[in-house]
């Protein structure tokens, strides 16, 4: 347990023994004017905890409906993981890993240890396997499922033979003298962890990223020293997000019960504030989580414990550490037209701005360009009001958001100075073409505030962190974060009908039906555009003529074709409108698959491994162990590190399509451009090559759709011409037949006028008899 600490004197740690522990900083006694030390409270250094501990609130455990399972590291009191727990209806995690498919043992904060060769546990969470087995903290685990240990890596490595179900053995050393045990743990699935150290990203991580705990506070402003634009910290001050903070609340109840509130302070005394011209401060935060909830709620406060005023303000950084889970093949939409979607972007929304994209490559070029201030400023104090009053913050990813919303009851936040965006990264470290997987965060400022003696700076707020599901963001007013691109009404059409379908019970099924729905619906536009080409056809042989007729006279051409066009009643864009909306049709499919959640984790088949994840490629086989980098590496590579099946049989289909229906070739232009046309194929079959399976299954059920409808158009057609022959060699028919509705307009128009005789020649009508 922790002492009490008082104002004005240190305090030591007491741990449960009743044995105190050494201070991390001690107490400085400078010599009095009577030659004995003193004690004063401006040379006070307050005691902190020697080492960093790691806190756990939620649970594994289904019965206690925890959505979320924080784990938080005192030392700057920030999350260092956020695992996403909430359960379907057959008991299964909602939201697991896809990246991966080994068992599950729980997240260790895994250290070397001192004592033994080992590694050492710092945190248990409560209901994962390793705390069902008995692994306690403070134990060192030599030894898992037969491989020996000495690393975190190492510990990971071990778990990547096993499967969910799997019963593992551990081997581990407990107490002070060591005490070899064995025990057995039932692994699970791995639940997906939203935000985690960069260290722990697995093979989608790249160089140059750090690792670094969200949410970390410190003091932006202590009367006139500030934070510069290049630092995260005053210059001169201790960094409170450096040090170990002490935790106040009771923690004995954790072993039979889950943690849903946690209370930490860090004290910095008048020795430490002096540096910048501060007094004595204590920073205070608090973290609750409810149950079946998927916000975490939030307390930062300053309390002033000098005998002065003293102008204060806080700093409180964002998430980062986003999962990164298909960066090297997810395609996310940005609104922006000159900076494209990374794979963590940072959204807000203000009153007078509305919502905002900043992508993750503006930040890395801004940081490599702009060395002295390589944040990205979202509104700073000369800001207007309604730049100031920010809705939500956060990290956008894929499917997912983690963002800072306002206490509940409110609106806006109103009392913040500056808000930026930036990287937590080594700019000059993240490799060319990985640039997508930049870590990106944030940060913002409050106003500063002029805090009296005994008085505190307080500020509550919420953190969202959870998917992107319409009627889950909905009530937080993260709407927004869910981007379609144009006409987002009717890509959201589809996408409700596309979950109307899935009462089929499978979501590969409910593509197809959806395509056949869809492509079923424009079969009278597919009709229109077969009878328009049918037309072109009967046109060749005279548009044959005229180019051979008009060979370097390309003026001339134009000219005779247009007027052969007129003369026979024909309209070449008659054709394009059903085209146009067609490819409307697709891009709202595409848009509503891409980035529909529902897709996520739905597998084409539950009986097989293959294609798993309907959100990502099918992954047919893994070839990145041995295929060179330029094509299988992630985000280097064409191909990426796994062989695709189903975009191989999408490019089948357009070929065979192709060669169908495709009419032999007339002349040599014709047939350069159909040798182009199955180039072209190909190469999108390259880029089309790690389009996420459920993507796939659409264009394969189009492209059969569109086989079987050929063949249906091709018996509807009129077998008679569509054009008069004498008026298509423009040596008679009808000529009102032929003309079209302008030509036929214009030549009323145009018609000449009577003629009129003068008076005097008129002749006079015969008189009646």
């Amino acid at each position: 347990m922790v002492a009490e600490q008082s104002t004005d004197s240190a305090a030591l740690i007491t741990s449960d023994s009743g044995e105190s522990a050494l201070p991390s900083e001690v107490t400085e006694k400078p010599d009095s004017a009577n030659g004995q030390d003193e004690e004063t409270p401006e040379t006070v250094i307050s005691a902190r905890p020697e080492k960093s501990s790691w806190i756990t609130l939620g649970s594994l455990i289904p019965e206690e409906r925890y959505h979320l399972m924080v784990t938080l590291n005192t030392e700057g009191a920030g999350i260092e993981r956020i695992e996403m727990t909430e359960r379907n209806e057959e008991g299964q995690f909602r939201y697991r890993r896809v990246d991966v498919r080994h068992g599950y043992l729980g997240y260790l904060a895994a250290e070397p240890a001192l004592r033994a060769d080992g590694v050492m546990v710092n945190v248990v969470g409560r209901g994962t396997p390793a705390q069902i087995a008995g692994v306690q903290v403070g134990d060192i685990i030599i030894n898992v499922a037969g491989q020996d240990i000495a690393t975190r890596e190492q510990l990971a490595e071990a778990l990547l033979v096993t499967k969910p179900g799997d019963e593992t053995e551990i081997t581990l050393l407990r107490g002070d003298d060591l005490t070899e045990m064995q025990l057995v743990a039932v692994l699970t699935e791995h639940p997906l962890d939203l935000v985690r150290l960069a260290k722990d990203g697995g093979t989608d991580q790249v160089p140059g990223n750090l690792s670094r705990s969200s949410c970390l506070m410190t003091l932006s402003q202590v009367n006139r020293k500030s934070i510069e634009p290049d630092q995260r910290n005053i210059t001169g001050l201790v960094n409170p997000m450096e040090l170990n903070w002490t935790v106040e609340s009771d923690l004995s109840s954790t072993s039979s019960s889950s943690l849903s509130t946690v209370e930490l302070s860090l004290e910095l005394s008048s020795r430490e504030m002096a540096a910048i011209d501060g007094e004595a401060l204590r920073l205070r935060r608090s973290y609750s989580l409810k149950p079946e909830s998927y916000d975490l709620g939030l307390m930062i406060q300053i309390d002033n414990l000098a005998e002065q005023a003293q102008d204060l303000a806080y700093r409180l950084e964002g998430a980062n550490g986003i999962t990164l889970e298909g960066w090297w093949y997810s395609n996310k939409i940005s609104p922006n037209w000159s900076d494209g979607a990374a794979a963590r972007d940072i959204v807000c929304k203000t009153e007078s701005s509305g919502h905002r994209l900043i992508s993750g490559y503006k930040l890395l070029k801004t940081a490599k360009k702009e060395k002295a201030d390589p944040n990205e400023t979202i509104f700073a104090g000369d800001s207007s009001d309604g730049e100031r009053k920010l809705r939500y913050i956060g990290v956008d990813a894929q499917y997912f958001d983690v963002a800072y919303l306002p206490a509940d009851g409110s609106d806006y936040f109103t009392s913040l100075r500056k808000a930026s965006a930036g990287i937590a990264a080594d700019a000059e470290s993240i490799p060319r073409h990985q640039e997508r997987a930049v870590n990106s965060t944030f940060f913002i400022d409050s106003v500063v505030a002029e805090v009296p003696p005994g008085k505190s700076l307080r500020q509550e707020l919420r953190l969202f962190a959870g998917p992107k599901r319409p009627e889950l963001l909905e009530p937080y007013g993260l709407e927004d974060c869910i981007y379609y691109g144009w006409f987002t009404s009717f890509a959201k059409v589809l996408s409700g009908l596309l979950h109307i379908l899935y009462s089929v019970g499978n979501y590969a099924l409910a593509i197809i039906l959806l395509t056949v729905i869809v492509r079923a619906g424009m079969f009278p536009l597919s009709r229109k555009a077969a009878v328009n080409a049918q037309k072109m056809q009967e046109l060749a042989p005279e548009m044959k003529k005229i180019n051979e007729r008009y060979k370097d006279d390309m003026e001339g051409k134009l000219r005779a074709q247009r007027e052969l066009q007129q003369r026979v009643g024909f309209n070449p864009l008659a054709g394009c409108l059903a085209m146009f909306i067609q490819l409307q049709m697709f891009r709202w499919r595409y848009r509503a698959l891409s980035v529909d959640i529902e897709l996520r984790q739905s597998a084409v088949s539950g009986s097989t491994d293959w294609a798993s994840n309907l959100a990502a490629p099918d992954m047919f086989l893994f070839w990145g162990d041995w295929l060179w980098d330029y094509l299988s590496g992630r985000g280097t590579g064409w191909l990426g590190p796994y062989f695709n099946l189903l975009p191989v049989l999408v490019v089948i289909l357009f070929l065979t399509q192709q060669k169908l229906f495709m009419p032999p070739a007339t002349d040599e232009q014709t047939a350069m451009t159909q040798k182009m046309m199955n180039i072209m194929t190909f190469m999108m079959g390259l880029f089309f090559f790690r389009v996420p399976a459920g993507l796939c299954i659409y264009f394969i059920t189009s492209s059969l759709w569109g086989i079987c409808e050929r063949i249906l158009v091709k018996k509807t057609l009129p077998e008679a011409k569509h054009f008069d022959q004498l008026a298509l060699q423009g040596t008679g028919g009808n000529p009102q037949k032929s003309q079209t509705l302008v030509d036929r307009i214009k030549s009323q128009v145009a018609k000449p006028d009577m003629p009129v005789e003068r008076p005097n020649q008129r002749k006079r009508p015969p008189k009646r008899k």
